[in-house]
């Protein structure tokens, strides 16, 4: 295949939604339709040993939700999909907003019976901001819920969409019948039987067609009749140039724990979802079918393998092609670094490959060379914009809690710190090292992946701090920059960058230092320069 036929058949999407929702679920079935997995692992069912193939980290298996972003690829239908499950609980929101960097295109999961969450909203917002393609899986129809058009309404109310369903619900919750599918035509019945992988599905163009009754029943019938006749008097008719612009939003329903409603989804999604974008660096466009390989670092992970200690560096090809043993350029580091094993994510497996293509995602092994925001090129000086880091909300000191294993903790503060997993601060003052997170429970996974993969044992103490805010680099010569430096001393620090934070204990310190050095710039992401 050529080099552009490569790139035309790659979708690179992330999975998005409140927790709970039903998104790792969703991409699970996805991967069972790739033939990618043998059998979906029930996230809830305990009665199976075989917990869901994207959830590999032991806190998660324990706690039954995703905490870390994990990358999983599969052929289906001629496309290359690669698929970026993202963890959907608040405190690991800032992983979600990165992978938001690397994708194309969006599926936004709501549950029937919840609608619209507050997780929900931030994150659709991101991606308006950003003009990505969204289409909304509705999920959990086999239960009862909210009606439809409600719903729909509430999309358009609460998330600022346009949308338009390509699919509608027959009934709901234990009177549902199935999905008549408004994009190919045709109804999809709904056995509930969840064995069976693929349900049967009926052509069926012609509605008013009596055969109808016999097949829902002629409640349900006249029911579907009226619903459609609102559906397309009410919505605009599905517009993928609008879609692919992010300004409308096609609409599915379903069941992704029965596999109903994947399909349709699946199928709809590899013919109007965009094959890689161009992307914007600081210095110019880049455009995914230009000949010199260029791509980003936008998330590590140390320890894929606690028995040995790994880490991986995750990179989003946005143009060229990367080549194993080819020598390419840290922009960063200003020096060629190359790479004898390169990972692709196939499901669970990961594979050693030789050439991967833009929208492709490629693991690199690292041994401390990456940070979050990294770009690698043939050469040329490129730096990839908006892998912000935000300003933390929760602090604590970090005290080392068994002295003989000081070393270890150090290394695995330090690699869980380029992880991305939160942030350190050293207090300028007396060189005490503080960690800020954006969510609480983001101490307790630090806590035990430095015990779990680092063998090293801490304990926290309260640090009361309201915001970080880095302080601007202009006018650090003015005598009221050195006033403030003097006067608020005890509480600067260094972020692990070297810049300068300014760890404001109430929201009323921070007003006051405002009004009283107006020339000292104090920003909420470190990605101000």
């Amino acid at each position: 295949m050529s080099f552009k036929q490569e790139i035309a058949r790659r979708r690179t999407f992330g999975i998005i939604s409140h927790p709970d929702a039903g998104k790792t679920t969703l991409t699970e079935k996805l991967l069972l339709f790739g033939g990618a997995i043998q059998e979906a692992g029930a996230v809830k069912n305990n009665k199976i040993k075989k917990t869901a193939t994207s959830d590999f980290m032991e806190i998660e298996r324990q706690r039954g939700i995703s905490v870390a972003t994990s990358v999983l690829a599969f052929n289906y239908a001629n496309k290359k999909i690669n698929i970026l499950d993202t963890p959907g609980h608040k405190d690991f929101a800032e992983d979600t907003f990165r992978t938001l960097t690397a994708v194309d295109s969006v599926i936004v999961v709501i549950d029937v019976a919840k609608g619209v969450e507050e997780q929900t909203v931030k994150l659709v917002e991101v991606c308006r901001m950003r003009k990505i393609p969204m289409i909304v899986f509705i999920n959990k129809m086999d239960r009862e819920g909210q009606d439809a058009f409600d719903l729909l309404d509430e999309l358009e109310q609460k998330l600022g969409l346009a949308v338009t369903p390509l699919s509608f619900p027959i009934g709901m919750g234990y009177d549902f019948k199935g999905i008549y599918n408004i994009f190919e035509k045709n109804i999809n019945l709904f056995s509930g039987d969840s064995k069976k992988n693929i349900e049967e599905t009926i052509a069926f163009d012609d509605l008013t067609n009596p055969e109808l009754e016999k097949i829902i029943g002629s409640r349900a019938a006249k029911e579907l009749r009226d619903n459609l006749e609102l559906v397309w008097g009410v919505y605009p008719k599905f517009n993928k140039e609008l879609y692919l612009k992010g300004d409308q939003q096609p609409v599915f329903f379903g069941s992704a724990l029965n596999n109903f409603g994947v399909r349709e989804l699946l199928d709809c999604f590899i013919q109007i979802a965009p094959p890689p974008r161009s992307k914007n660096a600081e210095e110019r466009l880049v455009e995914a079918n230009e000949k010199e390989m260029t791509g980003f670092v936008f998330k590590i992970h140390a320890n894929m393998d606690p028995k040995h200690r790994d880490r991986l560096a995750f990179i989003k090809i946005v143009s060229g092609t990367f080549e194993r043993n080819k020598p390419y350029l840290h922009v960063r580091q200003g020096k060629n670094l190359k790479f004898s094993s390169p990972n692709a994510f196939f499901a669970e497996k990961k594979e050693i490959v030789d050439i991967s293509y833009p929208g492709d995602i490629v693991g690199l092994h690292d041994t401390g060379n990456f940070k979050i925001g990294d770009t690698l090129t043939e050469g040329e000086t490129l730096h990839y914009k908006g892998i912000p880091s935000f300003s933390p909300e929760h602090f604590r000191y970090i005290n080392n809690a068994d002295p003989m294993k000081s070393k270890q903790l150090n290394k695995g503060v330090d690699q869980l710190m380029d992880e991305g997993v939160a942030q350190l601060f050293t207090l300028e003052m007396n060189g005490r090292k503080v960690i800020g997170t954006v969510g609480a429970l983001q101490f307790e996974v630090i806590q035990y992946r430095l015990e779990h993969e680092y063998g090293a044992k801490c304990s926290y103490e309260n640090f009361p701090v309201y915001k970080a805010c880095w302080v601007g680099t202009e006018n650090r010569k003015s005598e009221e920059f050195k006033e403030f430096e003097r006067v608020k001393q005890k509480f600067l620090a260094k972020d692990k960058r070297g810049q300068l934070v300014f760890l404001a204990d109430s929201h009323f310190s921070l007003q006051m230092t405002q009004q009283k050095y107006p020339s000292v710039k104090l920003h909420f992401t470190s990605e101000f320069e």
